[in-house]
């Protein structure tokens, strides 16, 4: 059997490489002589610098920047391989994700983008000619005015005061941006944002109302970050002409999305159509009898981009079966069965609380991964039972 593993990572866990290691030994449990190809995938989101380095023979360096409340840390920047062009590939989560902010400072008015902009410019400095930014798994809601004040924009408020302060807690006070001292080299460099297309800035589907609740926003939080997100997207407006309110990709990473285009020029992008180019994914379907794949939650959001639903959709145009396992199982899972998924399961064994999940992920994995084998294998006998009895009788 011919079995193709393309995990996601499970977020704060898991990254997708071990993930598909789990995978490839629960499966080598049960068939040993099984043909396993494994390609861990990113969608922007952590991992994303790291895959994408080891596909293409790249190299990775470390930079220590802002992280998203403030503090030091070591972020990641790679240069690909065989490439044209100097390119400089760039994680937004590993300056500003969500797992560099403890439990009890989720608060997305106060988490900034900071350290991405110094990962770009470090980009800049290591003479790229191309710069990739993933964005997913942020932490961050400040619609990118971190980012872009790192690299030398300034904001300022009604009362022509400098807005300073990290996060978007003030930008519903903001009256005008200075793009007069952002880094110069800005305008010779290519950037393409690998982003989720579906996500947009501000509404009832915006950064705020849907993933506000998630990064730790009270909901008087969130009536208060909607409002600086049109306060902002007003200014954008106002000084660009361009209304980016519902604009795809606008809301990717809290906003980062509008900020990297209307401020830094980026070209934004449907994730996979920035990503697959590298991974090959299709010519390795070719040759597949099934297809597993992972991700840390399943539930009726995975549709809407999720790295489950794409390879499943993929899968489902060569009629290839596709097993789903995932951390948890969420409200409107069953969606995911339209979008090529046959079956999913948990990977969780008994009620546990956060922490040990999190320790448990790579033992559970690799056990639920060879469970579903194991079914697999018993529908085999079954038809070659009744492929017997069809002879016999």
């Amino acid at each position: 059997m011919n079995i193709l593993v393309v995990p996601s990572g499970f977020k704060e866990c898991l990254n997708a490489e071990r993930a598909a290691d789990c995978i490839e030994r629960g499966i080598k449990n049960t068939l040993p002589t099984a043909c396993i190809t494994a390609i861990p995938m990113t969608d922007g989101g952590e991992g994303f610098t790291e895959t994408m380095v080891n596909l293409t023979e790249g190299e990775l360096h470390y930079r220590t920047v802002t992280g998203p409340i403030g503090q030091k840390l070591e972020a990641s920047i790679g240069i690909l391989g065989d490439t044209k062009e100097k390119t400089a590939v760039i994680e937004m989560a590993s300056a500003a994700g969500l797992r560099h902010v403890p439990r009890d400072h989720r608060n997305p008015l106060k988490t900034t983008t900071y350290g991405v902009g110094e990962l770009i410019k470090a980009a800049l400095d290591l003479e790229a000619e191309h710069i990739l930014i993933g964005c997913g798994d942020s932490g961050t809601s400040d619609g990118g005015i971190g980012m872009a004040r790192a690299l030398g924009v300034r904001f300022y408020d009604t009362s022509n005061q400098e807005i300073k302060e990290p996060g978007a807690e003030r930008l519903s006070s903001l009256a005008r941006i200075d793009m007069a001292g952002l880094d110069e080299r800005i305008a010779n460099v290519q950037i393409d944002a690998a982003c989720n297309w579906s996500n947009v800035l501000c509404g009832s589907t915006g950064v705020a109302r849907v993933f506000g609740p998630q990064k730790g926003a009270a909901p008087e939080q969130v009536e208060c970050l909607e409002k600086g997100l049109e306060q902002y997207a007003k200014v954008i407006e106002d000084q660009f002409g361009i209304d980016m309110r519902q604009a795809p990709g606008s809301g990717a990473s809290g906003g980062l999305g509008t900020g990297l285009q209307m401020l830094l020029g980026a070209r934004l992008h449907c994730r996979y159509d920035v990503i697959f180019p590298y991974l090959h994914l299709d010519k390795y379907l070719q040759k597949a009898d099934l297809v597993i794949t992972a991700e840390g939650s399943i539930d009726g959001q995975t549709p809407n981009g999720k790295i489950p639903a794409e390879v499943g959709r993929r899968a489902m145009k060569r009629g290839i079966p596709v097993i789903a396992l995932a951390g948890t199982i969420g409200r409107d899972a069953s969606h995911n069965y339209g979008c090529g998924i046959h079956a999913y399961a948990s990977i969780l064994q008994k009620p546990v609380s956060l922490d040990e999940a999190f320790q448990s992920a790579e033992e559970w994995l690799t056990e639920t991964t060879e469970s579903m084998i194991r079914i697999i294998q018993v529908g085999s006998l079954l038809a070659e039972k009744q492929l017997r009895a069809g002879e016999v009788s």
